[in-house]
C-alpha cells in the first residue's frame, strides 16, 4: 500500500523541491499553491517556482564559492530546481542565471506530470487541518496573513520581518550600444554575458545625487521598523552609506575595458545581466530600488547607454517574513510546538533562491524518511546543506537571528591534517575555500550513499 500523502503548502522554489524529493522516494504529495486564485505583492504569474527578484542563482563556482558548492551538492541529490536551472540557463559569466519563464515552466511540468504529485490551487488559510499529519509549510517570505497569524498564535513568537527589493528590467533593443558594450568582468563565462554602461566621475556623482534626492515609496505604519536584508539593499540605501559605496560595490569598474574609449578608465559601471533565453530583457544588477516608478524612469535614463531605455518591469519593494527558527524548529525542521508541521525555504530564515530550494530539498527528504518508517538523517555539518541547516536550526543566536546566505563561515573549521598545505603552512584565502568545498562534496557523497 502506498503511504499517506504529505501536504506541501506553497509552490515556490522550496515547496516545489520538497514535493519533488518526496515523490522521487515514492511518497504521494499534495502540493497546495494559492496563486493565481490569490496573488501576492511581488508575484506576477501563477507558475510554480516563479522568480520574483533577480533571475540569478548566483555563482556556479563550486570550488571557491559556497553557493556554488551548494549547487554541486544539489545536483548530486537530484534537485529539480538545479535541473531546471541548468536546462534554462542564460549567459551570466560565472553565475547561474536562468530564463524565468522557461525555468518556472520546467519545474511545473515536472511536478504536474509526476503520478505521485497532486497540485491543488487555493489558499490554506490558517493552520493546516488537524488530519494532515505531515505538512511542509514552504510559503516563503510572502506568507499569507491568515497563515502567518496562525503560526504566531501557535508558537507565541512574533514573526521577524525584513524588506526585499526588486531591480528593474530593460528591453535590450532600447540600450544604446554606441555607448554600452558586452563584456563580463575578467572575461568570465563567454566574456560577453553582461551589458556595461560606463560613467565618468561627474556622471557617477550626478547619479548618486539623483538617487538620494529622488522620491521614494512610503512605508505603512506596520512596516516602519522593518529592517533591510544586507544582501539585497535598495540602491539608494547603498548610496546613503557613502558617495563611493556604489563605485566599490555593484558599480565597481574593475576587470572591464570600454572598447569605445579603451584608454579612459570609467569611474563606475552599471551592469545589466541577461534575464531571458531570447536575450531581449536585461536586469540592472544591484539596482533594486524603492524609488517611485516615475523617478526610476527619470533617474535611470541619465545613465549613459540607457537614455532611451524602456522598462519591461520597474523596481519595487516587498516585505518578507521569517521565523525565529533557532528557537522554534528542531534539527529536522519540525515545529517544536507541533511536530506534524515542518517548515522549509525562506520562511525559516535562510536567504536566497538556492538556499530556499536547499531547505526544501532537506524538508522533503526528512518527511519522506518519516513516511517510510525511517528516522530523518541530517547531512554532515561539513557539507553546504548541513552547514546551512545547522545555522538555521541552532547555530545562530535566537536573540539576534537574521536571514543568512550560505557562506564558508558557516562550515566547521578544517581538521589539522586538512588545514595545511604540503609544506605545513596553514591554508588561507582561495586555498582554504577550495579545501572546504572538496571536503563538503566528499562528505555529502558518503552521506548520500549511506
Amino acid at each position: 500500500m502506498a503511504p499517506d500523502p504529505v501536504h506541501v503548502v506553497g509552490g515556490g522554489l522550496a515547496g516545489s523541491e520538497a514535493a519533488w524529493q518526496l515523490a522521487r522516494r515514492g511518497v504521494p504529495v499534495v502540493l497546495h499553491e494559492m496563486r493565481p486564485l490569490r496573488g501576492t505583492a511581488a508575484h506576477q504569474t501563477g507558475g510554480l517556482a516563479e522568480l520574483v527578484c533577480s533571475n540569478s542563482l548566483r555563482s556556479d563556482d563550486w570550488e571557491f564559492n559556497a553557493v556554488g558548492t551548494l549547487h554541486a551538492e544539489m545536483r548530486r541529490l537530484d534537485s529539480l530546481i538545479l535541473r531546471a536551472a541548468d536546462a534554462h540557463k542564460v549567459p551570466a559569466g560565472g553565475a547561474l542565471a536562468v530564463d524565468r519563464d522557461g525555468f518556472s515552466g520546467a519545474v511545473q511540468q515536472a511536478l504536474e506530470t509526476h503520478p505521485l504529485v497532486t497540485l491543488e490551487r487555493g489558499e490554506v488559510a490558517g493552520l493546516p487541518p488537524a488530519d494532515w499529519d505531515s505538512v511542509i509549510v514552504a510559503t516563503g517570505p510572502l506568507t499569507s496573513d491568515a497563515l502567518a497569524a496562525a503560526v504566531r498564535e501557535l508558537t507565541g513568537e512574533e514573526s521577524l520581518a525584513f524588506f526585499d527589493a526588486i531591480a528593474p528590467i530593460v528591453y535590450r533593443e532600447t540600450i544604446d550600444f554606441d555607448r554600452a558594450w558586452f563584456q563580463s568582468r575578467y572575461d568570465k563565462g563567454t566574456g560577453k554575458d553582461y551589458v556595461n554602461c560606463p560613467l565618468d566621475r561627474d556622471q557617477y556623482h550626478a547619479l548618486v545625487d539623483a538617487l538620494l534626492a529622488g522620491d521614494k515609496t512610503g512605508f505603512k505604519d506596520w512596516e516602519r521598523d522593518t529592517p533591510y536584508f544586507e544582501g539585497c539593499l535598495p540602491v539608494e540605501v547603498m548610496a546613503e552609506r557613502g558617495r563611493e559605496t556604489l563605485a566599490h560595490g555593484p558599480m565597481k569598474p574593475v576587470g572591464l575595458t570600454n572598447p569605445h574609449a579603451p584608454d579612459v578608465k570609467p569611474h563606475a559601471i552599471v551592469q545589466l545581466r541577461q534575464d531571458n533565453a531570447l536575450g531581449t530583457l536585461y536586469n540592472m544588477v544591484g539596482f533594486q530600488t524603492k524609488l517611485t516608478h516615475g523617478e526610476q524612469k527619470r533617474v535611470f535614463r541619465t545613465i549613459p547607454g540607457l537614455e532611451k531605455a524602456e522598462f519591461a518591469r520597474l523596481g519595487g519593494l516587498h516585505r518578507n517574513t521569517f521565523l525565529n527558527s533557532p528557537r522554534l524548529l528542531d534539527g529536522a525542521l519540525r515545529l517544536r510546538a507541533q511536530p506534524r508541521l515542518r517548515f522549509a525555504g525562506q520562511i525559516t530564515g535562510c536567504e536566497g533562491y538556492v538556499e530556499s530550494a536547499a531547505m526544501g530539498l532537506m524538508a522533503g527528504r526528512f518527511a519522506a524518511a518519516e513516511r517510510l518508517g525511517h528516522a530523518p538523517a541530517a547531512p554532515p555539518p561539513t557539507t553546504a546543506h548541513g552547514a546551512l541547516l545547522g545555522h538555521v536550526t541552532g547555530g545562530a543566536e535566537a536573540e539576534t537571528f537574521q536571514p543568512m546566505n550560505v557562506n564558508f563561515g558557516l562550515f566547521p573549521p578544517l581538521d589539522d591534517g586538512e588545514a595545511k598545505d604540503d609544506r605545513g603552512r596553514c591554508l588561507k584565502g582561495r586555498a582554504r575555500k577550495q579545501a572546504l568545498a572538496h571536503r563538503a562534496l566528499r562528505d555529502l557523497e558518503a552521506w548520500a550513499e549511506a
